[in-house]
């Protein structure tokens, strides 16, 4: 059983959105930290938002404004809903949930490709 199942990626135009999903099972959700994170390949691997359990957002500055990071823990869910998207958002976007930093647990990735 893999605990972190991202989708919601895909091909969306410049100035489109998308929100991505990340289903955690098999953990106690609402106790983890949780972040989003975004690499390419080649790439260093990039925070793009995280929340507390508490729910305390933090963003990259490069998102700040069109990115927000959610969670529902009835779901054992987390989001990133993604506006105003550039092309340099294009990346495979990770989900990653700990006690700590770093974070422990990682799903598989979700590519997001912003292109006309």
């Amino acid at each position: 059983q893999v605990p972190l199942v991202e989708s919601g990626g895909g091909l969306v135009q410049p100035g489109g959105s998308l929100r991505l999903s990340c289903a955690a099972s098999g953990i106690i959700f609402m106790i983890y930290d949780m972040g989003w994170y975004r690499q390419a390949p080649g790439k260093q691997r990039e925070m793009v938002a995280s929340i507390t359990s508490g729910g305390t957002t933090n963003y990259a500055d490069s998102v700040k404004g069109r990115f927000t990071i959610s969670r529902d823990n009835a779901k054992n869910t987390g989001y990133l809903q993604m506006d105003s998207l550039k092309p340099e958002d294009t990346d495979v976007y990770y989900c990653a949930v700990g006690r700590a930093r770093p974070f422990n647990i990682w799903g598989q990735g979700t590519p997001v490709t912003v292109s006309s």
